[in-house]
């Protein structure tokens, strides 16, 4: 999201100067029809009540932090992505990982498929090229081992005359469930926190032995270039439907220096501790990627724990609407922030499954990060822009009573009028809110063609939302190139080209998600991209 400094405010601009590197290994994804509609909620059932006893709910994944995606779902850092696996007992209708059994909307965990796996994203913290990150999974082979050095085609790479062309190499070891670092026989050396790993006493160059990486060390190439290491553990699970993330700082020009990355994506299935939910989202950060990074971290958790309540879960079954549950969680995490001059825009996605493995989705934003849904080829948006010069945000600040000037397209260096975060600027002036617009329910049924688009205002300044869904229509239908290529990953890579070429000026992040891959698990990697 853009923001200008107000002279007016005098607040500090916080920036981090940062490049996102993101793994560039596409994901693999089967297709399988599936229809959706429009759906509005559901007057409530005379028998809504549940029986608590029928229902239980276990832990089934482990909080994720977003690698976020500092990670990536094309991705970066993540969060999990799981299918529960599905069941046939008794020839009950069952919902990936769930039965549906004694009634309307009670569910019973059958079992726990899941199987650890690990997110790395290693960040430059000094040298030429500070700011620079890297983020891989450990589940994307395709990735693995991924190098260190000066040259392509190393994928961390780094503009320092004392780093080596190929300097080291880190792998995961899925017997040992570790990350391990090796020197690839630099000329200037590798340490890890205050160890050298590198051979020190030949006058041949040999690779190193292999070292083991925690959360948390720093490892040093050659002099002046120092790696952080950040160790996401967590469940692994496969999505019952394709999610592809792609992600990039874009630059003014080509060939300039890259923005600092601000963006934050979102990506979990299922949420811990309700098997029936995921959840999806993208963060665009300004005046600094903190608060975004915080709100990913806060919102989701925010959402869990109201599921976690069986009165407000069996609701939003009972219902079809969970749009109380979505403001809630946006005012929740609007009273947990404290930052003062950092905020940023929030596009999240709920999307929840049925004892009959149909779909819902329901989506709650604020500012600028659109999303919107192809279904059956009719496209149904289900975000509200909060710019100032959107219909919507000039008829709120009319009622109000603070209707902006014609032609005002910033208040307080700000082009949108809700946002999380920026206490100071709210504290200043009430027209800036943290009030989510709530989209009605898409429901996505089995027989149909769906897919959704989420991202931040980096594609949406050079896109319209509708040149975006027939972009996609004519790439899936491409006679040319197999399968893998029309996997979600792709797409999402896809859609973040075509922002490049029409020369966005913004951080871009895009999540794609495909319905249409319902009854297999998705094979792409995923993660929390930053």
């Amino acid at each position: 999201m853009e923001y200008l400094a107000n002279n007016d405010l005098k607040k500090p601009l916080i920036s981090d100067d940062s490049d996102s590197l993101s793994d560039s290994a596409g994901f693999h994804a089967s297709e399988e029809a599936v229809q959706h509609q429009l759906r509005a909620p559901s007057p409530p059932p005379t028998n809504a009540g549940v029986d608590q006893g029928g229902s239980v709910v276990l832990d089934i994944s482990d909080r994720l932090e977003d690698l976020q995606v500092g990670q990536t779902i094309k991705h970066a850092v993540g969060k999990s992505w799981p299918v529960e696996e599905k069941f046939d007992e008794k020839k009950e209708p069952s919902l990936a990982g769930v039965i549906y059994k004694d009634g309307p909307y009670q569910f019973s965990l059958l079992k726990n498929y899941s199987v650890q796996r690990s997110s790395l994203t290693l960040e430059v913290i000094s040298g030429p090229s500070s700011g620079i990150r890297f983020s891989v999974l450990s589940t994307n082979a395709s990735a693995l081992p991924f190098t260190l050095g000066r040259l392509q085609p190393c994928n961390l790479l780094l503009n320092d005359s004392g780093v080596s062309g190929k300097h080291a190499m880190i792998n995961w070891d899925a017997k040992k469930m570790k990350w391990e670092l090796v020197d690839m026989g630099s000329l200037n050396g590798t340490v890890l926190n205050t160890q050298a790993i590198h051979l020190q006493e030949s006058n041949i160059r040999h690779w190193s032995h292999p070292f083991e990486l925690s959360d948390g060390d720093i490892i040093t190439l050659g002099s002046t270039s120092k790696v952080q290491v950040q160790i996401v553990k967590h469940e692994a699970h496969n999505c019952p439907f394709g999610v592809g993330v792609a992600s990039d700082p874009m630059a003014v020009r080509r060939g300039a220096k890259k923005h600092p990355m601000e963006d934050v994506c979102y990506c979990q299935w299922p949420l811990p501790g309700v098997p029936q939910f995921g959840l999806f989202g993208i963060f665009d950060g300004h005046s600094g990627v903190k608060a975004a990074k915080d709100a990913s971290e806060m919102l989701p958790k925010v959402v869990a724990d109201i599921l976690l309540t069986p009165e407000r879960r069996q609701k939003v079954f009972s219902y079809c609407d969970a749009s109380e549950v979505l403001k809630d969680a946006f005012s929740q995490t609007e009273a947990a922030l404290t930052h003062q001059y950092e905020g940023c825009t929030a596009s999240v996605l709920l999307v929840w499954v049925d004892p009959h493995d149909d779909f819902f989705a329901q989506c709650a934003n604020v500012g600028d990060s659109s999303s919107v849904f192809s279904i059956n080829g009719k496209q149904i948006t289900v975000t509200e822009e909060h710019r100032l010069t959107s219909k919507s945000e000039i008829t709120r600040l009319a009622k109000a009573g603070t209707a902006p000037v014609d032609g005002l397209t910033r208040l307080c260096g700000f082009n949108i009028a809700r946002m999380l975060g920026d206490k100071f600027v709210k504290e200043q002036d009430t027209r800036f809110i943290a009030e989510p617009y709530v989209s009605q329910v898409v429901h996505i049924e089995r027989a149909s063609k769906t897919f959704a688009v989420m991202a931040s205002d980096g594609l949406w300044d050079v896109l319209t939302t509708k040149r975006a869904v027939e972009l996609i229509h004519k790439f899936r239908e491409r006679k040319d190139g197999n399968e893998d290529d029309k996997a979600p990953g792709k797409i999402a890579d896809f859609l973040l080209s075509q922002a490049k070429n029409l020369r966005t000026k913004d951080n871009t992040s895009i999540i794609f998600l495909d319905f249409d891959i319902s009854e297999k698990a998705s094979s792409e990697t995923q993660t929390h991209i930053e």
